[in-house]
């Protein structure tokens, strides 16, 4: 298969989940070495879970798939440029590529507005709408100055 038939499944899959009333309509392939390890369609209302995200889903299948946390060698293709959050999840999955078709314009134009979080996260704590209050823990920092001395463990 090529780019654009792993495009054509992607996109496939948005105008499935407008049939089926799962989410919004967005849809998302991972790849590897030229093949779908797995498929993602948004699923926000289906679970109510606002992260279910077409991203999201595929990223989650394509780890589970590969038995790992990264997608070494792997391509992400998404009906939408990604939204922060999926953009925050394809960094930490790390894939070789993203390809998008429609862009976050478009996603504003039919209601699917990012704007505000990316507004928000550039603003300082104090100032965002959702109140973001630094609560120091005792116990929380001996848990990062735990890590930070483990030896066996597993860096991502």
């Amino acid at each position: 298969m090529e780019e654009a038939q792993f495009m054509d499944e992607a996109v496939r899959l948005s105008l499935q989940n407008m049939q089926t009333g799962e989410g919004g309509p967005f849809g998302a392939v991972v790849v590897k070495d030229g093949k779908i390890i797995s498929r993602g369609n948004n699923q926000v209302l289906k679970t109510s879970d606002p992260t279910a995200h077409a991203e999201m889903v595929a990223i989650r299948e394509a780890c589970k798939v590969l038995g790992t946390f990264q997608l070494d060698g792997c391509e992400l293709y998404t009906s939408c440029e990604p939204c922060p959050m999926c953009l925050g999840a394809i960094y930490w999955a790390r894939p070789t590529k993203v390809y998008y078709a429609n862009t976050r314009q478009d996603a504003a134009d039919i209601g699917f507005d990012d704007a505000f979080i990316y507004q928000e996260i550039n603003t300082s704590f104090e100032k965002r709408q959702i109140p973001m209050i630094h609560l120091p823990h005792t116990q929380a920092i001996q848990a990062f100055q735990h890590w930070a001395e483990k030896n066996d463990k597993t860096l991502y």
